[in-house]
């Protein structure tokens, strides 16, 4: 789950990261109040779960009350790639000497926390790493070891940086770190952290993202996950219990497995275009096809259904009549076609067929989207 940037500031405060004075406003008239008790001029920035605001024009700076008023009405009734703003950060605006870089991530490979620097903040690290590699430094930090000062004052060094900028930058990195266990994080970064005129440092952004498995551990008071979930799609999905992702094409999909589900979604691509990725896991019961059915139809203008399950661990002959019961009471017209192998196999198939589900009974895939391709007449 990511966290808005405001949440993700509130927590890095609470463990003694330098942050800029800020609200958080839902209005306009919340935001000229919060303005007011900071002082012109300020930064408004909108709230979404997306990256690229800046460059969408979800970042502005204003510096009197009429001012604030337009562009706030402005972002409170915009969208950022495809996302409504219903909340911006109002926070002071402060002088730059320097804008630096500092994320903590996990290697994929290694599975160890990684911790990134660079003197280059505000951009995409991923730029910097292509243009200038050599003002970057990172370093692995083994679990069983833990993380040291040390550790950061060495990965600092490698850029060349003044004792000064060493110390303070250490302190902030030590500080990240603590929140990266925590929360069990999946990223923590600041992007820019600035250098002020001062000599000080300032995180004037913050993302953390918490992997959602950890979320019943973690002390910090976090959001609801699935009310910030703004397709509704998707967040019926999370509710239920699957693995929904909306999509812009006009086959349903719903498979047993992540792999089965993305194999099924490859092949499909290939001709038409897939509605959706879902996937159930191991917990296949009728009543959770039933939701399934639910949810897949819930997307317009859907012109077939595609089910691939495999029954090993799964019940698929339950599941079978969840999704059965459904087009009875549905009257479901369009065509479904499920390849469905394992574990009582036959049984389901003649549970899917009652119903006018047309049953593929080979092993490819590739077979059953070939019939689903004649179904829908090949357009």
């Amino acid at each position: 789950m990511r966290l808005h940037e405001y949440e993700a500031l509130d927590i890095f405060e609470y463990v003694g990261i330098p942050v800029p004075r800020r609200g958080i406003a839902g209005t306009m008239h919340e935001a000229l109040q919060i303005a007011g008790e900071i002082g012109y001029p300020v930064m408004l920035k909108a709230q979404v779960l997306v990256g690229g605001r800046g460059l969408a024009g979800g970042i502005r700076m204003v510096s009197t009350p009429d001012e604030l008023k337009e562009v706030a009405e402005g972002l409170l009734s915009s969208e950022i790639k495809g996302l409504p703003v219903r909340k911006i950060l109002v926070c002071e605006k402060v002088e730059i000497a320097k804008e630096l870089y500092v994320g903590i991530t996990v290697d994929g490979y290694s599975g160890k926390p990684v911790i990134v620097v660079s003197t280059e903040g505000g951009v995409r690290i991923e730029e910097t790493a292509k243009t200038s590699p050599e003002k970057i430094a990172s370093i692995h930090v083994e679990p069983s070891f833990g993380y040291y000062p040390y550790q950061a004052r060495t990965l600092l060094r490698m850029l060349g940086l003044k004792q000064q900028l060493i110390t303070t930058w250490t302190d902030v990195i030590g500080k990240l770190y603590n929140i990266a266990l925590r929360c069990e994080a999946l990223i923590s970064e600041i992007n820019p952290l600035v250098v002020l005129p001062n000599g000080g440092l300032l995180a004037v952004d913050a993302v953390l993202e918490v992997d959602d498995s950890a979320l019943s551990r973690i002390r910090y008071a976090l959001p609801d996950r699935v009310e910030r979930i703004e397709n509704p799609l998707e967040r019926r999905g999370r509710e239920i219990g699957v693995t929904y992702v909306d999509l812009d094409g006009d086959i349903g999909l719903i498979s047993s497995g992540a792999g089965l589900g993305m194999a099924s979604m490859d092949i499909i691509g290939e001709r038409m275009k897939p509605a959706n990725f879902l996937e159930t896991g191991g917990g296949i019961t009728a009543d959770l096809l039933y939701r399934c059915m639910e949810l897949i139809m819930m997307k317009p203008d859907l012109r077939a259904i595609f089910i691939n399950v495999y029954g090993g661990i799964n019940p698929i002959h339950e599941g079978a009549k969840g999704v059965v019961r459904y087009i009875r009471e549905h009257n479901v017209k369009i065509p479904i076609v499920a390849k469905a192998l394992g574990n009582r196999q036959e049984e389901t198939w003649e549970i899917f067929r009652s119903a006018g589900v047309h049953v593929v009974t080979e092993a490819a895939t590739e077979k059953a989207i070939d019939r689903l391709y004649e179904l829908v007449g090949g357009n």
